[in-house]
Formats: structure tokens, sequence, C-alpha cells
């Protein structure tokens, strides 16, 4: 019952259409560890790729809402940038770095594409 956004159907058909695939490891215990997070359900982080020196990450508002949203990451960044879909740094795209992370805004089913440039 509800809606779509109150049901979590978009992670339902993640959790569906791209399962956890258990691995044979050892037995020293692993803290459980994540390289990014994002602090609204409304917006879906799709990928994320490496480039030398760099990794891009594409998110995409998924509820049909304006929505502020923070990317965060246990990655070394040091400069993060808006881009377009070839990956091209965007003019005036610089995303400064806080405490919570990058702060994205998104309109209606936006997709943002964000160059993370990793410190050395």
């Amino acid at each position: 019952t509800g809606s779509f956004q109150d049901t979590g159907v978009i992670q339902h058909a993640y959790n569906l259409n791209f399962p956890l695939h258990a691995v044979p490891a050892s037995s020293v215990q692993c803290p459980p560890w994540s390289a990014f997070s994002v602090s609204s359900p409304a917006v879906v982080l799709e990928t994320a790729e490496d480039r030398p020196e760099a990794v891009v990450v594409r998110l995409y508002e998924a509820h049909g809402s304006t929505v502020v949203a923070w990317l965060q990451t246990s990655l070394p960044v040091a400069e993060a940038m808006l881009c377009d879909l070839l990956e091209q740094p965007a003019a005036k795209g610089h995303l400064p770095l806080e405490e919570q992370g990058v702060r994205l805004s998104f309109t209606p089913f936006q997709v943002l594409s964000v160059l993370l440039v990793l410190r050395q």
C-alpha cells in the first residue's frame, strides 16, 4: 500500500535484478565497508567507474521530485566536479567538498555525473 516512493519499489527492483553474490572468504573478520552513500532515497547511485586517478559517479533522481542529496564517500577525494555524459568536466561545475560530503541538487528525473579526483 502507498506510493511507489513510500514502499521502496526502486530499491526492491534493484535487489531483484542485481542480487548480491556470496563468495568464499577467509575466516578473518572484516568490518562492513561501503565506498559511497547517498542521503536521499529519491536519489539512486547507478554506477561508479574507475579512471586513472579519479572515479566518475552517475546518479539520478527517481521519485519525480526536486531534492537535495549528499554524496558521501570513504575514498580520499581531492576535488569534485560535475561532468557531462561523456565524462568531460562541465564549465563552472566545481563542487565544494564539505564535512557531509558533496551537495547535489536534483530536479525530477535528472541525471548527474560527478567526477571525483582522488588524492595521490
